[in-house]
């Protein structure tokens, strides 16, 4: 583990609050969508496309997703862009979550471009967001929080975006 994983998986641990699994404490929904809205417009910018977004996700901890065409990539695969509830943790990824095992893997596979992830990160990082690696959220759960009993094999991202 590096450090900066080691460090995303200290920021997991202290956002999780067993007492809010769906959002938490201080959730502000109308602070939440402007700032979603703004990255929304800021990718449609960078990618010079009109960009999709599903929002305020009902019964998730993930607020919503932003999906960049596949057109506007370079490889031809859509860029889906998570966001959760908490402390404006966000994920990127190629196609769908889960359609590979991370960022590296849909590089190597020539379906995620390194200058349109790069583009995206800095979007994120710039307004605030923390990027965490899909192969992280995958990782095993080991928090506090009781998560919902159809869940089999907790993972970070089932607490952070998943469904209750």
């Amino acid at each position: 583990m590096t450090e900066s994983e080691a460090e995303l998986l200290a920021l997991l641990r202290e956002l999780d609050d067993p007492e809010w699994l769906e959002r938490p404490r201080y959730y502000d929904r109308g602070e939440t969508a402007v700032h979603f809205g703004v990255l929304k417009a800021r990718l449609e910018v960078d990618f010079a496309a009109r960009c999709t977004a599903e929002q305020d996700t009902q019964d998730s901890s993930e607020y919503g997703r932003i999906v960049v065409p596949a057109d506007a990539t370079v490889c031809g695969t859509r860029i889906v862009i998570c966001v959760s509830k908490f402390g404006s943790l966000a994920l990127v990824c190629a196609d769908n979550p889960g359609a590979f095992f991370g960022t590296d893997d849909a590089q190597a596979e020539s379906e995620l471009d390194g200058a349109d992830l790069a583009k995206v990160n800095r979007a994120l990082v710039e307004l605030g967001y923390v990027v965490v690696a899909e192969e992280l959220l995958e990782s095993d759960y080991d928090g506090p929080s009781r998560l919902p009993w159809h869940v089999e094999r907790p993972s970070w991202w089932d607490r952070f975006f998943g469904i209750f």
